[in-house]
């Protein structure tokens, strides 16, 4: 039993300094409620951190003006504020401003070793704004403001603690404070731990979901597996994307999944990334695309679909994120791309590797053939410019692979791309048993899993609901139907019947159970040119009832909404059907509606 639910908000506040001294190995700073001047940039502690660097005081000096120069820059709004830090904080501070000099950067983050730090927390900070506010605890890094923490007793809902944190970013209150933060959290005892980034919306916010049974309290599992030194600053080098903008963090799921795939990445062994609909893995993959680029050496990434709206879409989300991809959006450009070192970044479609389909077929003596896979490939590599090698180190992503994971298109692409290349197949569709073992024949075992029950679960999507009806079809009298077509086929020989019915029924069904069956298509589709469901049918078999109703008188006018004239002679039915069809055109050219 958690004896800690109904606690006031400061004891909460006090477990959990706690935890962050004594476990997490962070300097607590104090109660900065009555100290003067407390900033997002605390130039004393930056100072020390880069003394420790070896960095000139000079320098130094330069590099902490302009970052309070940016921090402070919030007249373009909050946005603009923190995506001008998040470069400073993520790439370093270039203090070499003349024009033709060499860059000179002051590293403020020490990315590589995250032990290197000075990680600090502090709590009750009042910041002077507009109106003052007191965030709960505030964490520093090299004195430089990343996070802040609100808390909310366990009996109050952390919403609470989501709606002070968006208020306290408006211009009434301390938005300047929030230039540097890069998450922003709230959390109980009894919900756990919820984060976001600046002008995130309170129902875009997420709960950390991970696992630990040795930690029962939520609230304590949750910020001893965020704020761990490593996974915070991984977090913010990693995991934070500014799109078109929004800035946005990862969801648990993308996180791990893209974490499982950077291990089999340095093994470059292929594998799949099933995450439900929804769950964002257009994101996932550009973090992991961007990881790629900074961590192996000369990697290259082809992200492939097989639908142009798809690799349209693909192409605007990596170009909204600032990634420079480049659409090849033909055979020519795409084998001219590959066969160079730049760029690193493509997307295409499937079809591109590939030859017209009608030339998948051979003819002999009048009869199309398919081709063997062997002489489709040697065609393309006769294709193939002279001397042609894919350059680089190259990593597939294949979006919706359970549909384009065999076949000639992709037998094509592995001959293009070579055998040296890892491939990653994206999804989210439940896979049909023949599905799951062709994909996993092709791309390997399951790099990571987010399921559709999860997804629920985490309220990133909504539950899919079936509700099953029958909808029952009533006719007036089947037995005067059956009354009715045998008078007008009788003295007709049994086969003929029999073909008939053959040709009217669909799976053993008689005639009145096919009328039920076609009664809307035909009374929306009559008079229009277009033949009925039985008249196809009746035409389909034709050619092979022919022989039992060549010679013999016709079997009637048969006449009614349904069957006006089916059984009548193929010349007949076909001068009418072309009749109408010219008089479907003129309707279709004045206006008709179809």
């Amino acid at each position: 039993m958690n004896t800690q639910i109904g606690q006031r908000e400061i004891a909460t506040q006090k477990q959990l300094i706690s935890l962050f001294k004594n476990r997490l190995g962070y300097t607590y700073l104090g109660d900065w409620h009555e100290r003067e001047s407390n900033s997002n940039v605390e130039a004393e502690l930056l100072t020390e951190y880069l003394q420790k660097q070896n960095y000139t005081d000079s320098d130094i000096q330069k590099a902490i003006s302009i970052l309070k120069c940016e921090a402070n820059a919030v007249a373009g709004g909050l946005y603009q504020a923190n995506l001008a830090v998040y470069g400073l904080l993520r790439y370093g501070v270039n203090i070499q401003s003349e024009a033709g000099e060499n860059k000179k950067y002051i590293r403020l983050i020490d990315w590589v070793h995250p032990w290197n730090n000075d990680f600090c927390i502090a709590e009750e900070v009042t910041i002077r704004g507009t109106n003052t506010k007191r965030p709960d605890l505030v964490i520093y890094v090299n004195g430089i403001v990343l996070a802040v923490i609100e808390l909310k007793r366990s009996t109050v809902s952390v919403h609470s603690g989501i709606r002070q944190n968006i208020d306290n970013q408006k211009d009434l209150f301390i938005q300047p404070f929030f230039t540097t933060n890069q998450l922003i959290f709230a959390g109980n005892d009894t919900e756990g731990l919820y984060y976001g980034v600046i002008e995130t919306p309170e129902k875009f916010w997420l709960r950390w979901k991970e696992s630990n049974p040795d930690e029962p309290n939520e609230l304590d599992r949750s910020v001893l597996q965020l704020f761990y030194k490593e996974r915070l600053l991984e977090l913010i080098h990693d995991f934070i994307i500014f799109d078109a903008g929004k800035k946005k963090a990862c969801r648990p799921n993308q996180y791990f999944g893209v974490k499982a795939a950077q291990s089999r990445v340095l093994k470059k062994e292929s594998g799949i990334i099933w995450h439900s609909q929804g769950s964002g893995k257009s994101l996932t993959m550009v973090w992991l695309a961007a990881w790629i680029h900074e961590n192996i050496d000369d990697a290259r990434v082809v992200i492939i679909t097989d639908r142009d709206e798809l690799d349209k879409q693909i192409e605007t989300g990596f170009k909204n994120s600032s990634e420079k991809i480049v659409r090849a959006a033909s055979s020519y450009q795409l084998i001219g791309m590959l066969d160079k070192a730049n760029p690193w970044l493509i997307c295409t479609l499937i079809h591109k590797f590939g030859r017209n389909h009608s030339e998948e077929e051979l003819s002999f003596n009048g009869k199309k053939n398919r081709k063997s896979i062997d002489t489709y490939l040697e065609e393309i590599a006769k294709s193939l410019p002279q001397n042609f090698k894919a350059k680089g180190n190259l990593f597939v992503f294949i979006d919706e692979c359970h549909r384009t994971n065999n076949g000639f298109l992709h037998q094509a692409m592995r001959k293009i791309m070579g055998d040296d290349v890892m491939l990653i197949g994206f999804t989210g569709t439940p896979l049909l048993k023949t599905d799951k073992k062709t994909s996993m024949e092709t791309f390997g075992s399951y790099i990571h899993t987010y399921k559709f029950n999860e997804a629920v679960a985490d309220k990133v999507i909504l539950d899919l609901r079936y509700e099953a009806r029958n909808v029952e079809q009533y006719l007036g009298s089947k037995n005067k139907i059956d009354e009715w077509f045998e008078q007008r086929t009788a003295g007709t020989v049994e086969s003929c019947i029999s073909a008939v019915e053959t040709a009217v029924g669909a799976n053993g069904k008689t005639v009145q159970q096919q009328r039920a069956h076609s009664a809307h298509s035909s009374r929306y589709l009559s008079g229009y040119g277009h033949q009925t469901r039985i008249e196809r049918r009746f035409r389909q078999c034709d050619a092979r009832s022919r022989q039992y109703l060549s010679g013999l008188p016709l079997l009637g006018d048969i006449s009614g909404n349904y069957f006006a004239g089916f059984l009548r002679s193929s010349n007949k039915l076909r001068r009418r059907n072309q009749r109408h069809t010219r008089n479907f055109r003129r309707r279709r050219t004045h206006g008709g509606r179809i």
